[in-house]
């Protein structure tokens, strides 16, 4: 833009003539010739280039978008997915990765599925804090599409995440989770970080002030850990547990997992997050757990407590729940 200012500038004031000032900056006459025509440079055309590699599995990628327009809206396929996707099914094939997701955006573009993310780093202090929520994801539960309700832990130093499902959102289910979380990570963390999750919040109060429910305050006695729960509707204040449900749900549950029931889908779950464990987050040059950092976290949370007093028993979504009452 400020070139061909400067070209129309110099044709118009200075030399005047087209072969002297595409001496004078050193450019093509034809450019000179298409700055005086217009303020405007022409829009650069890149002629289409052929993509032998892409194309044994463009037809793929192509059918796998168009069946995500009737998957569920957050377990559809990202790029990444893809390309392990075409590792997997298609060993024979060369493609590269970025191949890829350029296809990929090109025809999200296309389809109208683009949406842009921002994304801000932050820092934790080791086995500070962890966030806790729940989210909801379809499983093809006995043949039967069904959606189930997912709880999560993730510690917010490491990475290391925690996923367990469920029928429904129980406070039973919630309260349970927490100890095959606690039990994973082996121990508890100081600091819980919460939505205004109904099976803990009763009644929200001015500010960050929250009426606990009774059995809440119970269990948070007794495995003495701090509760601290989010502003309404203001989901960036646990970035980290909503990141991660997405993370989890796009990568390990895409496509939709077929499953004979509950327990089968707690194996696939657990199958799923123990390969987690070695991937490197960005920034990080540890792996996220159980070593070293899993390790490192563990070694600052708090132990956890002996056996309670044994209470009734019931059936939570497939498995066995605790009552929190101590």
């Amino acid at each position: 833009m400020d070139l061909f200012e400067q070209l129309r500038r110099e044709h118009e004031f200075g030399i005047g003539t087209i072969a002297g000032v595409a001496a004078k900056f050193g450019v093509h006459r034809r450019v000179v010739r298409q700055a005086i025509g217009s303020a405007l440079p022409p829009r650069h055309r890149y002629p289409a280039r052929p993509k032998p590699k892409l194309g044994a599995v463009a037809g793929f990628i192509d059918k796998v978008l168009d069946d995500d327009r009737r998957a569920p809206r957050k377990q559809r396929h990202t790029a990444r997915r893809l390309f392990r996707r075409i590792l997997t099914e298609f060993p024979d094939v060369t493609v590269a990765e970025s191949t890829v997701r350029n296809h990929v955006r090109e025809r999200k573009h296309q389809m109208g599925l683009l949406r842009r993310e921002t994304f801000v780093p932050q820092s934790y202090g080791w086995a500070q804090e962890a966030q806790v929520d729940w989210y909801e994801a379809w499983v093809d539960l006995g043949g039967e599409r069904t959606k189930v309700q997912v709880f999560a832990m993730r510690s917010m130093a490491s990475g290391a995440a925690f996923h367990r499902a469920y029928l429904h959102a129980t406070q039973q289910a919630f309260l349970e989770a927490h100890e095959h979380a606690f039990a994973y990570f082996g121990g508890v963390f100081p600091l819980l970080r919460y939505d205004n999750l109904a099976s803990a919040v009763r009644k929200i109060l001015r500010g960050y002030r929250r009426e606990e429910t009774v059995r809440f305050m119970a269990f948070r006695s007794h495995w003495r850990f701090a509760a601290e729960f989010c502003t309404p509707g203001e989901g960036h204040e646990k970035g980290g547990i909503e990141g991660e449900g997405g993370y989890f749900r796009r990568n390990h549950l895409v496509p939709v997992p077929h499953v004979a029931d509950l327990d089968a889908l707690h194996t696939l779950l657990i199958a799923a997050w123990r390969p987690d464990d070695a991937r490197l987050t960005t920034g990080r040059t540890e792996p996220i757990g159980p070593a070293p950092a899993l390790l490192r976290g563990r070694r600052a949370l708090s132990p956890p407590r002996g056996p309670r007093r044994p209470t009734r028993r019931a059936a939570v979504g497939g498995s066995l729940g605790f009552s929190a009452c101590v």
